[in-house]
């Protein structure tokens, strides 16, 4: 045997491996995933699915840490009673300068009661669970039906405008968090009817050719804006009052969060503005670029970066590995675990290594009792919205991506892909998550040669395990994840070779897709824009073309076919310039 391209002998150490391929792309299991048909094999598969996996891992700390923040099922109830001094027990709480404090509605914001604070540590941990079946079970869907190469889990976005906008930080939005849950079951419900009625590729094909094109480099620039900050990525770009952003790279130390807040023109007093939220610690008050944790995170860049110009295979996993592996020792700059409480717990529960938690609070926990108010339904037009928008143009860009898309616009296995996220999103409200959607991080996975469902299914495999060894994953620290979203942008910029950057009409709407998506931090956003701007730049045309239809004006671009020598009669124009050849293809004509 003999590997291709080589033309020569297969080295000793690799024959195994090859024969594991070759026999199973001639097993059932291999014909029914097509590994020959889509130039792929078995180990090719489960390297892709490690690398989309481990690139995607983020989300099981992160989409707990942002839906916690909404408070979850606690309330004022859980809250207990404090003594009037804070270093005096509540059993020593006598004596007449003491009194027992019970809680009201204060008791869930800072300083928080401690009562809360350990409803909100368990409702965390449901909600990585809650987190981790969700994807699983639309990652299944993903490769056993779709046969695509694409993970799934809870859409970063989303997720916020669920805790932060829906239901408020700790509580104190419009909606409860019981109310926002049926909000995504119902939106999830829709959701599904209009992917099993075939609506849904219809509806993503009204997506004009330009704003379809340029989205895949839009996600990729939003992927890399996310790779470059704090929360999810290396930390080198920071917030700037000025320019909004800027360069950053200040360690932790060094760092501010930020919130609107108005001060009173009678006593000076600082609020907080209704509806306003503390940032993370996004604003960099000095030490610019002197953060451990980002040249850290730059040595992984290196690492993938060198990789991929040498066509290594697993470039991403090795990246990765390598900055948590480093990230994971206590006592250095770098550690994801300081010597605070709140990295003092982090690593209590990562020494469990095996931790088997079972939801109590946020299964089951929707509530319909709010569905005749105007913000319940506010939240389901937004979330369907933003999933129809978000979600399969995410589909698409993975689709072309990985070329799967063909001349029409489809890609085999659409139907069932469509129906994994929608089904995701239901089995998500029940368990207690914000929607579900398509990762962009797939294109980890797709780069590394990903092409069939064994990949989704690798991922599905992964977050099994997460229900064992959550403690591990939940530790994967954010610039270790930073530097394959920054790399994987640039390997989603190649669309933009397919614009048609001399015809404007085609060129701006592109543009403002490809812009608004980073800037807005929002893909849906961006498709408005390119959309809007592409209905804007045609609306006249369009308008014209209705009225010729109608018969109320002559068509100024009448054609005829029965011209002389080959040449159309072009009727309703003069000739600006008639070439001298009569059977010359192309026309040069001023409309009259």
């Amino acid at each position: 045997m003999e590997m291709e391209g080589h033309g020569g002998p297969l080295p000793a150490h690799t024959k195994p491996i090859s024969r594991l391929n070759s026999y199973v792309a001639n097993t059932r299991l291999g014909k029914y995933f097509k590994l020959t048909q889509r130039n792929s094999t078995f180990t090719t598969e489960l390297r892709a699915g490690t690398a989309t996996f481990l690139t995607m891992a983020y989300i099981l700390a992160v989409n707990a840490s942002i839906l916690s923040d909404s408070g979850g099922t606690c309330s004022v109830s859980d809250c207990i009673p404090l003594c009037s001094d804070p270093s005096t027990p509540l059993s020593a709480c006598t004596g007449p300068s003491l009194s027992i404090i019970q809680p009201d509605i204060s008791c869930k914001f800072d300083p928080i009661n401690p009562g809360y604070q350990s409803c909100l540590e368990k409702t965390r941990k449901d909600l990585i669970v809650a987190t981790v079946a969700s994807s699983l079970i639309g990652c299944f869907i993903m490769g056993a039906f779709a046969n695509l190469p694409l993970g799934l889990a809870p859409g970063m976005g989303t997720n916020a405008y669920f805790a932060y906008t829906v239901v408020g930080f700790h509580g104190s939005g419009t909606v409860s968090y019981q109310s926002a849950l049926a909000a995504v079951f119902i939106e999830g419900m829709v959701f599904l009817l209009v992917s099993a009625l075939g609506f849904r590729a219809k509806l993503a094909k009204l997506m004009p050719k330009p704003v379809r094109i340029s989205s895949s480099a839009g996600i990729g620039l939003f992927l890399a804006f996310i790779g470059l900050q704090n929360n999810q990525g290396i930390g080198l770009v920071g917030y700037s009052s000025s320019t909004l952003v800027t360069l950053g790279g200040c360690p932790s130390s060094s760092r501010a969060s930020l919130a609107p807040v108005i001060t009173s023109a009678i006593n000076g007093t600082v609020s907080l503005l209704p509806g306003g939220t503390v940032s993370g610690d996004i604003f960099c008050l000095r030490d610019r670029m002197e953060s451990p944790t980002l040249w850290l995170g730059l040595v992984g860049f290196m690492i993938i970066a060198y990789c991929l110009v040498k066509n290594v295979k697993g470039a991403m996993i090795y990246g990765i590995v390598f900055v948590t592996a480093v990230s994971w020792f206590r006592g250095t700059k770098v550690t994801a675990f300081p010597n605070t409480e709140l990295g003092n717990s982090a690593h209590e529960y990562f020494k469990k290594v095996v931790d088997i938690h079972t939801i109590k609070t946020t299964a089951g926990a929707l509530s319909f009792k709010d569905i005749g108010k105007g913000h319940f339904w506010e939240a389901v037009v937004t979330f369907l919205y933003v999933d129809i928008l978000d979600t399969t143009g995410t589909l698409y860009s993975m689709a072309r991506f990985a070329g799967f898309m063909d001349e029409n616009g489809d890609f085999e296995g659409q139907y069932f892909a469509f129906m994994s996220d929608a089904t995701s999103i239901v089995v998500g409200s029940l368990l207690g998550t914000s929607p579900v959607t398509a990762f962009i991080e797939s294109s980890t996975g797709i780069r590394e040669g990903g092409r069939t469902g064994i990949t989704a299914l690798t991922v599905a495999g992964y977050f099994f395990l997460a229900f064992f060894f959550t403690p591990l994953l939940a530790s994967i620290p954010a610039w270790a994840v930073g530097p394959p979203l920054i790399l994987v942008g640039v390997l989603m910029m190649r669309s933009v070779v397919e614009i048609d950057w001399e015809d404007m009409r085609q060129a701006i709407p592109a543009f403002v897709t490809l812009i608004l998506m980073p800037l807005t931090y929002s893909i849906a956003y961006g498709l408005i824009g390119g959309i809007g701007t592409y209905i804007l730049l045609h609306l006249w045309d369009w308008i014209l073309q209705l009225l010729e239809h109608l018969g109320l004006v002559k068509s100024t671009t009448n054609v005829s076919n029965n011209g002389v020598n080959g040449v159309p009669q072009i009727q309703n124009q003069q000739l600006h310039h008639l070439p001298q050849d009569p059977t010359a293809k192309a026309l040069q004509v001023e409309v009259v």
